[in-house]
């Protein structure tokens, strides 16, 4: 399943680009972009956006994970006075909600999980409900993060030559989400998360709320790919015991 294509393309002047063409509005993936830019993390300068096209600065080597990181961590300081965002995006092709909330467990269990949790058979589909009806809810409830700017798609494919975040997610949310994402599909380089911890060090307990916080990039799979991800979800309520 394809939702965007990106090509490089030579201009009359010289100068090389990235011209990438969506399924959904460009314009959010633009305004994530700028959200990110603002508070000094590395992406590439958008050049035009028109509803399904947009045209970036074409972004080359070498790598620089350390500065990924660095910018990262101030996003992820760059806080808000609720969960959320300005406006609902998207997250790949399917919509994403933002409506703006004080409570991160209620978000995330209702903005993020409720909306998918029909898309596991029925059995997985009770076990999910349970557990957002309680110790899902419990389990983050007991952090109480303080909403930080997430590029909310993060993984490697996403970090263009080591150096730049593309395809952003943004919303404010446990900035946590971010590393959960990363650790999916085979993670990010240590250089980045060691830069990162400098700035905002991860607060005691992340590793064990990583499971629960991978689930709603497991339902968009899902959602997206179909079976292969249901088992990684009922992995994930194994093993809390839900």
């Amino acid at each position: 399943m394809s939702w965007a294509t990106v090509r490089r393309e030579r201009r009359p002047d010289g100068r090389v680009v990235a011209v990438k063409e969506t399924t959904y509005d460009a314009a959010l993936e633009a305004d994530g972009l700028a959200a990110l830019r603002e508070v000094g993390v590395p992406v590439p300068e958008v050049l035009e956006v028109a509803d399904r096209r947009l045209v970036m600065e074409w972004v080359d080597g070498p790598a620089d994970w350390e500065a990924v990181g660095r910018g990262l961590a101030l996003a992820h300081t760059t806080t808000a006075d609720a969960f959320g965002y300005h406006q609902d995006n998207v997250i790949g092709p399917l919509p994403q909600s933002n409506r703006w909330c004080d409570d991160w467990a209620a978000f995330y269990v209702e903005q993020r999980l409720l909306p998918f949790v029909d898309e596991l058979p029925a059995d997985l589909t009770r076990r999910l409900r349970r557990a957002c009806d309680g110790p899902l809810r419990e389990l983050l409830a007991a952090h109480a993060p303080s909403p930080g700017l997430v590029h909310g798609d993060l993984w490697s494919g996403n970090v263009v030559a080591g150096r730049s975040l593309v395809d952003p997610a943004v919303c404010f949310a446990d900035p946590e989400l971010d590393r959960a994402f990363s650790e999916l599909f085979g993670g990010l380089p240590a250089a980045l998360w060691a830069a990162h911890d400098e700035v905002a060090p991860p607060a005691p307990g992340w590793r064990e709320r990583i499971p629960a916080l991978q689930l709603y990039h497991l339902l968009v799979h899902v959602r997206l790919f179909g079976g292969p991800y249901v088992e990684m979800v009922a992995e994930r309520l194994r093993h809390y015991g839900w």
